[in-house]
């Protein structure tokens, strides 16, 4: 989420609410063409017990089926993960096995090196595997490196539609949901500025 929201609004904050998959809405210019982008911010995938199977929700299937690129985001400080990534990407393709969908693989928390439980190697390894582009970043620091990653996806998703015309949807029966606009989002966030004031105040 926090992630997402630095994409979408150039802000960080620390505190959020609980992730509920939220989908958002947005214009703007890449290249010097304007394009509509949806992101949809899902819920939080783990590993069933003792195994390299994922917990996948629903909605997360949904999200699979209509999205044109994905973005694969772990902390360089928690290795577990790191280690959900690839049984995600597995999932992905079961559902796509077919299509060309670029993928973005972030190493959140690029600030926090002392902390860091995955190198910058197995990141790269990783990404080389799925084939897809990597970045190392922090969220809470680099929004200009959180804005390249989203760019560098944009342009590969536009690329790959540009070449199929479409083809890699046939078949699927699930349509593109409504997105609503930013409204939500700058809801959430005054919700958390305002609790931080307060929190500031009673100290």
């Amino acid at each position: 989420t926090a992630l997402v929201v630095r994409f979408l609004t150039k802000r960080f904050i620390g505190d959020y609410e609980a992730n509920t998959g939220a989908l958002y809405s947005r214009k703007f210019t890449i290249d010097g063409e304007q394009i509509s982008l949806q992101v949809q911010d899902t819920p939080f995938v783990s590993l069933e017990d003792d195994t390299d199977s994922i917990c996948c929700q629903e909605q997360i299937n949904r999200s699979i089926y209509w999205a044109d690129g994905f973005v694969f985001v772990y902390s360089i400080t928690d290795y577990e993960s790191y280690r959900v990534i690839r049984p995600l990407h597995q999932h992905i393709r079961r559902i796509h096995p077919n299509a060309n969908i670029p993928l973005l693989l972030v190493a959140n928390k690029g600030d926090l090196l002392r902390a860091r439980q995955v190198s910058s190697k197995e990141g790269v390894q990783l990404a080389a595997e799925l084939g897809g582009s990597y970045h190392e970043l922090s969220a809470r620091e680099n929004c200009e490196g959180v804005s390249e990653a989203f760019q560098q996806l944009c342009q590969d998703v536009g690329r790959v539609i540009g070449s199929c015309n479409g083809e890699k949807r046939r078949g699927l029966h699930l349509v593109r949901p409504k997105s609503p606009n930013m409204q939500d989002l700058k809801r959430r966030l005054k919700q958390a500025l305002t609790s931080k004031g307060k929190s500031a105040t009673a100290l």
